[in-house]
């Protein structure tokens, strides 16, 4: 069993390697898993989202066989959430999602303009609910813990996913 990631501005990268650290299994970026895994290998995906679709699953499903995925998002999790996110990413298997974090200094090009649109539109809502949203997206920030992994890492362990053979 090994981690296979899609990072766009390391709080993906940060959960994965924090995974790997509490399973003692190696964690690959979805283009180093090309070299250093086989084909139909069995794998644990996290990848971050992006219009409510997961970056580099559908890559991850083709060439591996996911035991179960993670999502690395911006929102707060709520079953409403995750539940969006299954059904966009027609997710049949065990899934997990894990709240990340916005760093702008990372961010290039078309995705910042998009953010910064975001932003901008949040800042006029004024609903109590939405403030702490509205605070990422005006000045970025990380929601990145390891007790954010806790749900995944019990499913794994109970399961003795990681048992090596």
């Amino acid at each position: 069993m090994k981690i296979v990631y899609e990072s766009c501005t390391g709080h993906t990268k940060q959960y994965a390697q924090m995974l790997s650290g509490k399973l003692n299994i190696p964690c690959y970026t979805i283009r180093e898993a090309k070299a250093n895994l086989k084909e139909h290998e069995d794998i644990i995906f996290i990848g971050w989202v992006c219009a409510a679709k997961i970056q580099g699953l559908k890559k991850a499903e083709k060439k591996y066989n996911v035991i179960c995925f993670s999502a690395v998002g911006l929102y707060p999790c709520d079953d409403e959430y995750v539940k969006s996110l299954k059904e966009a990413n027609r997710i049949d298997k065990a899934f997990f999602y894990m709240r990340g974090g916005l760093d702008y200094s990372k961010l290039k090009g078309f995705k910042r303009k998009v953010l910064q649109l975001v932003s901008k539109s949040m800042a006029k809502d004024s609903k109590p609910e939405n403030r702490e949203l509205s605070e990422i997206f005006k000045n970025g920030g990380t929601f990145v813990s390891e007790s954010n992994l806790e749900p995944m890492l019990n499913y794994i362990n109970e399961r003795n996913l990681c048992i090596q053979s």
